[in-house]
């Protein structure tokens, strides 16, 4: 587990980048309203999208929770926060892949 000094700099991050990524994915489901492109891969990538947005919400909730709690519950908060992003770039990340080989 982190330690409680060099723990809260790692939640701050996973916050401010978390919400960051929030912010491009709620624009990203707004352009891909405004692009002219297959309905099929319109709405994979519709609905991939927002699972990236629940992912990134709960990382975002995880780190803000571990932040304003104590002792060994902010540890397990930041754990999940963490583990949650990874999971959140992982998964836009392959949805990036998949997209632009299906547009290609």
């Amino acid at each position: 587990m982190a330690q409680s000094g060099n723990g809260r700099d790692i939640s701050r991050h996973i916050l401010s980048t978390s919400s960051s990524l929030l912010g491009f994915c709620f624009l990203l489901v707004n352009f891909i309203k405004l692009w002219k492109i297959d309905r099929k891969i319109s709405v994979f990538v519709d609905r991939s999208v927002a699972m990236a947005i629940i992912l990134f919400l709960g990382a975002s909730v995880l780190s803000y929770v571990s932040m304003r709690t104590d002792g060994k519950k902010s540890d397990v908060y930041e754990k999940a926060a963490d583990l949650v992003f990874l999971a959140g770039l992982v998964f836009i990340a392959a949805v990036s892949i998949l997209t632009s080989f299906e547009t290609l």
